[in-house]
């Protein structure tokens, strides 16, 4: 198999995994675990699998201080911040609108990805984004009569945090193994939501095991199944193209939705989803002109 359409596969598995955590985290939530519980548990149980799978397959860690400062950056401050950002967002705004406007995100990776990685700007690339986004919109369905300037900001925030997050981890990428990576900013990641549990008084581990088989449905699928399948991907197709083929996540969140949870899937979904899924397939089909 071609090694691009490789890269493709990857990034849909990503987004099948990262599709599948919101509908996870909903159980979660409903087995008692918050949010602060379950985001250290995802991580740091990542963490340890990623680092075993290393050890075992005698994988020679060495990973340079640069590199590992950039790791510690994307694991704590990137998406700290990120997660601070979009969740003090839908304070202000619907949840939606919050979700439409990090999905931005592929727009302005392009858009980085010219500026500091000096690539070709391209609307080979920027208009298959712009289809994806509609779709998105559609799928979502996001209001627009609860417009909040701030909530809108905070949303857009996060779009450019998590933006930075894929540009830096490129970066990274082309020196340290996706599997590395993953480990790496996986115990970071563990660590800050630790030390935030641990000051806040909120993490509670006195779970039933069926709340404890939906946080290993997290971590395995949208976690370790997940960040390494993306970083692995990005590798080959880029971030743009990573970020683009990326939008398909929330098709999948409400696929899901409806099969697990018993919601409807609208005609104006399901044209959205196709809208979306038009957005990938250009991407894809783009490959040899770009």
């Amino acid at each position: 198999m071609h090694s691009f359409m490789i890269g493709v596969l990857l990034i849909f598995l990503s987004a099948f995994g990262f599709g599948l955590m919101p509908i996870f985290a909903l159980f979660a939530y409903r087995g008692g675990v918050n949010v602060s519980t379950l985001l250290f548990l995802r991580f740091a149980i990542a963490a340890l699998c990623f680092f075993a799978y290393l050890i075992s397959r005698h994988t020679l860690i060495r990973v340079r201080r640069r590199e590992m400062i950039g790791l510690f950056v994307m694991g704590t401050v990137l998406y700290a911040m990120q997660s601070t950002l979009y969740f003090s967002a839908v304070r202000f705004i619907p949840a939606s609108l919050a979700a439409l406007i990090l999905y931005l995100y592929p727009v302005i990776v392009a858009f980085l990805s010219v500026v500091v990685d000096k690539e070709s700007w391209s609307w080979k690339m920027v208009a298959p984004a712009m289809l994806s986004l509609i779709g998105i919109a559609v799928v979502l369905g996001a209001p627009l009569d609860r417009l909040d300037g701030f909530g809108v900001l905070l949303a857009f925030g996060a779009a450019l945090v998590y933006s930075i997050y894929i540009i830096m981890g490129r970066r990274i990428l082309a020196q340290v193994s996706p599997v590395i990576t993953s480990a790496f900013i996986s115990t970071f990641a563990a660590v800050s939501f630790l030390i935030y549990g641990g000051v806040t008084h909120s993490l509670v581990f006195e779970l039933s095991m069926q709340t404890w088989s939906v946080i290993a449905g997290v971590t395995v699928f949208s976690t370790i199944l997940a960040m390494a399948s993306f970083f692995a991907g990005m590798n080959i197709v880029g971030p743009t193209r990573a970020s683009i083929l990326s939008t398909i996540e929330p098709v999948i969140t409400i696929g899901f939705s409806s099969l697990l949870l018993g919601e409807k899937l609208s005609w104006g979904q399901g044209v959205g989803a196709l809208l979306v899924i038009a957005g990938t397939v250009w991407v894809v089909s783009q490959r040899e002109q770009t």
